[in-house]
């Protein structure tokens, strides 16, 4: 079951519940809302000034719930992946430097000969690359980034709806209980006042002491259903309290507006086609649209691993320079030296001669090797490079299959999720239509049963007070009307409740 249907079901127990205790008296263990309220995480001190509609307590638990804020983050998360997904589709620019010092005998960077000095050198670079063929990998990640951020809107809509069932369905609880409470006051000052006709009945001797007892017995009880149903409002307030965010302790006047209710009967009986509801709320409710799209979402996955398939085409481009202190330039000076050379050489005319000595004086320039300057050197060992790389899978121990296969597997998953939310949703209709019409035969019948034990109850009372019957009996007849009542009331509210809910489906708003 979906988490709104969970909701619907756990919010009609709880009203059934509170409704279907004995004469008029709620329930001791109160219904929970379906959720953690969010008051169990947050507690403001907002002062609630007053009294409460349902529309503003929907539209205040709307706004302050921590589960709707905490889906608003997701969706904001969400939109930051797909931002980064389009951006995987401009090309990469990165820019490095390093300094560093070698010491004793090192390879110098730049001239690669091997050297005993302490050399300082700078290396900087930039390099980029664009992705130019992955197997469409990028673009379906963007397009499966997009329907998972739809997905996650659909969900926050989801998340606001079950909570405005959740607080319509605490709302008409704090109600019923309020309704109890008036009604067990009433029982009890009628049982006071018969009181008062036993004791004179009972001084003129019309009637035995035991039927004064009996008539206190029967006042107790209904104190006692007082007490367990002033309990039962203070607790169904709680549980509203908590649900919209707000601090018990805060708000000590926190009061909700009575709505003026119609009864079941003042409108025709109750007739829907429940496939035409079906149909209309498969199309607005966003568990439904929230669960397509993640069938969607599955099918660019499957494209997504198969994409891994294909070769991976990328054009890469670099720039390259840097500086070492142990390169030299050499500086030819103005100035040079005399140097005489002798050579010693043979007539060439007289073949056997004695060599005879030749000096000659030759001028060589002064040579001077200096440390290359930063900037020429960065000028001079600048390097460009462009490259095509291109990556061809052919065996990596079938990840690319397996990948594939389980991709298969979560989208086979993801369509029958969709059909078991559209089953779901078919089946709340269909449920709450049949609640509801039950609801509604049951509070005619209910009606007739209470307006004929309330005759009955009249005649005991003229019985009674004559001595023609006794109090056990009289206290039979008053116990019979109380539990008509009581379930005339469980079928208003039942019907009321699945009559919002059926509303909900068919798209009208929320209200009482």
């Amino acid at each position: 079951m979906t988490a709104l249907s969970t909701r619907l079901l756990r919010a009609s127990v709880g009203l059934a519940g509170l409704l279907a205790a004995a004469p008029l008296a709620a329930q001791t263990s109160p219904a929970r809302p379906a959720s953690p309220p969010a008051a169990a995480l947050a507690s403001p001190a907002v002062a609630a000034t007053g009294p409460w509609g349902l529309q503003r307590a929907i539209d205040y638990a709307l706004e302050h719930n921590i589960g709707v804020r905490i889906n608003q983050l997701t969706v904001r998360s969400n939109a930051q992946i797909l931002r980064q997904s389009k951006a995987a589709l401009l090309p990469t620019a990165n820019i490095s430097a390093s300094q560093a010092w070698q010491y004793g005998t090192s390879v110098n960077p730049l001239t690669y000969q091997f050297q005993s000095q302490t050399v300082r050198s700078n290396n900087f670079s930039g390099n980029s690359q664009l992705v130019l063929f992955q197997g469409f990998q990028l673009r379906n990640t963007i397009r499966r980034n997009a329907l998972d951020l739809q997905a996650s809107e659909a969900d926050v809509q989801k998340t606001r709806n079950d909570l405005s069932l959740n607080v319509a369905s605490l709302f008409l609880q704090l109600v019923l209980a309020q309704e109890l409470v008036r009604a067990n006051q009433f029982y009890v000052a009628r049982d006071q006042e018969q009181i008062a006709r036993t004791k004179l009945l009972l001084q003129a001797g019309s009637i035995p002491e035991s039927t004064l007892l009996d008539s206190q017995s029967q006042l107790a009880t209904d104190e006692l259903n007082v007490t367990t149903a002033q309990n039962q409002a203070t607790i169904a307030r709680l549980n509203l309290l908590q649900q919209l965010n707000l601090d018990p302790a805060a708000n000590p006047d926190f009061q909700i507006e009575v709505p003026d209710l119609p009864d079941p009967d003042e409108e025709n009986a109750l007739a829907l086609n429940t496939n035409e509801v079906y149909q209309g709320a498969a199309t607005r409710q966003p568990e439904i649209k929230a669960a397509d799209l993640r069938v969607l979402s599955a099918g660019r996955t499957i494209d997504l691993a198969r994409g891994a398939y294909y070769p991976r085409l990328a054009l890469a481009g670099s720039v390259f320079s840097g500086f070492s202190s142990a390169r030299t330039v050499t500086q030819v000076g103005s100035d040079s030296t005399a140097r005489r050379t002798t050579f010693f050489v043979q007539n060439p005319g007289t073949p056997g001669s004695p060599l005879t000595p030749l000096s000659v004086i030759t001028y060589q320039r002064n040579v001077t090797s200096l440390p290359q300057g930063y900037w020429d050197q960065l000028n001079q060992n600048l390097g460009q490079q462009v490259q095509f790389a291109l990556s061809i899978p052919i065996l990596n121990g079938l990840q690319v299959r397996t990948n594939v296969q389980r991709t298969i597997i979560a989208a086979e998953q993801a369509q029958l999720q969709a059909e078991q939310a559209r089953l779901t949703l078919r089946q709340s209709i269909e449920q709450a239509y049949a609640d509801a019409r039950a609801a509604q035969l049951q509070y005619a019948a209910a009606k007739r049963q209470v307006a004929a034990l309330t005759l009955t109850q009249r005649n005991s009372e003229i019985r009674f007070n004559n001595g023609l019957l006794s109090g056990t009996e009289f206290n039979i007849a008053k116990n019979n009307l109380n539990y008509a009542v009581s379930n005339q009331l469980q079928a208003k509210y039942t019907f009321i409740f699945r009559r919002k809910v059926l509303d909900f489906y068919q798209g009208k708003p929320l209200a009482l």
